[in-house]
C-alpha cells in the first residue's frame, strides 16, 4: 500500500495518506483512469473476490479489512458500484474515522429497473450523510445514473456535486486516460 505524505494539513505534518481505489462491477480495466492512477502513483486497488457477481456483504467486509490495515488516514476513490459500496460501508463500519475523504465518480444506480435483478443485494442504496468529506463527480449523459439521480445521491450523502458535462460513465470508454483533472480533485481531498 502506497502512502503519500501530506505536509500541508495543519496538525498533521508528516501524516501519511493511503489512497484506496474502489472499482465498480466487473472491476476497472487496464485503460480505466483508476488503473492509470494505480500504475502512476502506486495507489492500492481494493481487490474483490468476485467482480462479476458482487456480493454486498463480501465487498463490505473486504473494504473494512483494507481500511483497518491501512497505515494512517485513508482517502477512498470509488467508481460506479464502488460509490454504492462506500455509502453502505460508511453506514455500519466502526472505522470511518480513519477516512479523510472520498472521491465518488459516476455512481451506478442499482435501483434502476434494469439493474435491480443483477444487484438485488445492493438495494436500497444507503442515503445517509457520509461521516467524512466527499466529492461526487457525475455526467449529464451517464447511461448508468442520470445526472439528476447522481445529484440527489450527492445531496443525500452530503457530498459536493461536480458536473463533468457529457463524459458518459466516466470510465475507459470516456477516453480520459489518466484523467489529470480528476487527480487534481483527489489532491484537494488529501490536503483538506
Amino acid at each position: 500500500m502506497t502512502d503519500l505524505t501530506d505536509d500541508t494539513r495543519p496538525g498533521t505534518k508528516g501524516a501519511s495518506v493511503s489512497v484506496l481505489i474502489l472499482p465498480g462491477w466487473q472491476g476497472s480495466g487496464h485503460d480505466h483512469w483508476q488503473m492509470h492512477w494505480a500504475r502512476l502513483y502506486g495507489y492500492t486497488v481494493v481487490e474483490q473476490n468476485d467482480w462479476l457477481h458482487p456480493l454486498r456483504g463480501d465487498w463490505l467486509a473486504r473494504l473494512d479489512e483494507v481500511v483497518i490495515d491501512a497505515p494512517g488516514p485513508v482517502v477512498l476513490v470509488a467508481h460506479s458500484l464502488g460509490c454504492i459500496l462506500v455509502a453502505a460501508w460508511a453506514s455500519f463500519s466502526r472505522h470511518t474515522a480513519g477516512v479523510r475523504g472520498a472521491l465518488l465518480v459516476a455512481p451506478g444506480d442499482v435501483e434502476a429497473p434494469e439493474m435491480r435483478d443483477r444487484f438485488s443485494g445492493w438495494t436500497p442504496i444507503v442515503r445517509q450523510p457520509l461521516p467524512f468529506q466527499s466529492l461526487l463527480v457525475g455526467s449529464q449523459n451517464d447511461p448508468y445514473c442520470p445526472a439528476d439521480r447522481a445529484q440527489a445521491l450527492a445531496q443525500d450523502w452530503g457530498a459536493q456535486w461536480l458536473d463533468l458535462g457529457l463524459a458518459g460513465h466516466i470510465n475507459a470508454d470516456s477516453s480520459l486516460a489518466a484523467w489529470p483533472q480528476g487527480h487534481a480533485l483527489l489532491q484537494t481531498l488529501m490536503k483538506e
